[in-house]
């Protein structure tokens, strides 16, 4: 059974993505040898400050490059802030979003977490707010609640589950087994995904994620038909009709994986843009097409990019390691709760698929 609920009122308004468009616009080109310098001084500035970059897949390429070039990491969140856990760095620095930053800083308490930009927002955090959020779960106490790893830590701490895209099929096919009912939050086609996949007692709150839900399944398949020997492959927070087109649905790990694992030499690829830099890195043989998220008609075919993802640059990195801007802090209450379902997740992995598996597969 799959249930629905009203927008929330706070989204009753189409969110406003003005300022976020507007702050997004990185840097003006730096010549060569101006970029050179800046790497060098942010590579002095980071080993002096003991400082890790863990990057997203979705940022600005110079960061990705940046991160592996010192000693930090490109992955999705969870693995992002995994790797900042264990490694011993006593400084993080997120280039991501605020829900990545907070991960973090659940997972290690006493290391200083930065962001590159504090406004660096997610659609699916935004629309699932705290307080109307754990009023929704109050009036359905019966059911366990699992959330979906971009939301912010309060909501992480109301959660009885904290899931990524990589395990949430497994968790909710076992609370399904265990006749569990459940609350999804906040991304309805990731949950509507799941709920089609395991026949999961669901309901739904309404989010999604402004990148994702804009895939059309009717400029895809047209797509299709110009590229025949094209795999598609798709992230289940786009819409049903999308995700029904692909050859594989997964998280950014596993489609970044099925790239270098799958014969074609030719993707179509349904997710935020900045992934093309490592699927070209990793297989520069290999043809990778942007799917389409608008229809007959537009000037823009594909303009799959996050906004609040790209602004992540090196100057905004710049100003954190000279100022120590933007460094996050979660109450120790909220902190704990949430860790406590962040660690359920880690856990059943350990325990019901393999040990020491590192789960990972969020936006």
């Amino acid at each position: 059974m799959s249930k629905a609920i009203d927008i929330p009122k706070s989204l009753e308004n189409e969110i406003d993505l003005t300022a976020a468009q507007a702050r997004s616009i990185t840097h003006s080109a730096l010549g060569e040898t101006a970029e050179q310098d800046l790497r060098q001084k942010l590579l002095r500035l980071m080993k002096e400050q003991d400082a890790i970059l863990v990057s997203h897949y979705y940022v600005d390429e110079d960061l990705q490059d940046l991160a592996e070039e010192s000693g930090g990491k490109v992955a999705d969140s969870l693995e992002m802030a995994r790797y900042a856990y264990e490694h011993e760095a006593s400084t993080i620095i997120v280039a991501g979003v605020k829900f990545m930053a907070e991960t973090s800083k659940i997972l290690s308490p006493n290391k200083r977490v930065l962001l590159l930009d504090k406004e660096a927002e997610c659609s699916l955090d935004i629309g699932c707010p705290i307080d109307e959020f754990s009023a929704f779960c109050d009036e359905h106490p019966d059911r366990t609640v699992v959330v979906y790893a971009n939301t912010s830590a309060e909501v992480k701490a109301r959660a009885d589950w904290v899931v990524t895209s990589s395990i949430a099929l497994e968790i909710c096919t076992y609370l399904r087994d265990r006749g569990e009912k459940i609350i999804w939050g906040p991304d309805r086609f990731l949950g509507s995904y799941i709920q089609k996949e395991t026949g999961a007692d669901m309901i739904m709150w309404q989010g999604s994620c402004i990148v994702h839900e804009e895939f059309k399944a009717e400029a895809l398949l047209e797509m299709k038909k110009q590229h025949p020997d094209a795999a598609v492959l798709v992230h289940p927070e786009s819409p049903m009709s999308v995700v029904d087109l692909a050859d594989v649905v997964g998280s950014t790990s596993k489609i970044l994986n099925a790239t270098r694992e799958l014969p074609n030499k030719k993707f179509i690829v349904a997710t935020e843009d900045g992934i093309f830099h490592k699927m070209k890195e990793y297989s520069p043989d290999k043809e990778f097409i942007a799917a389409p998220t608008a229809g007959s008609g537009a000037t823009c075919k594909s303009c799959a990019q996050c906004p609040w993802m790209k602004m992540n640059d090196l100057q905004r990195l710049e100003h954190v390691l000279e100022t120590g801007d933007n460094e996050i802090s979660i109450e120790e209450s909220v902190r704990t709760k949430a860790e406590r379902s962040l660690k359920r997740m880690v856990d059943f992995a350990n325990t019901h698929i393999r040990p020491g598996m590192k789960v990972s597969g969020d936006a």
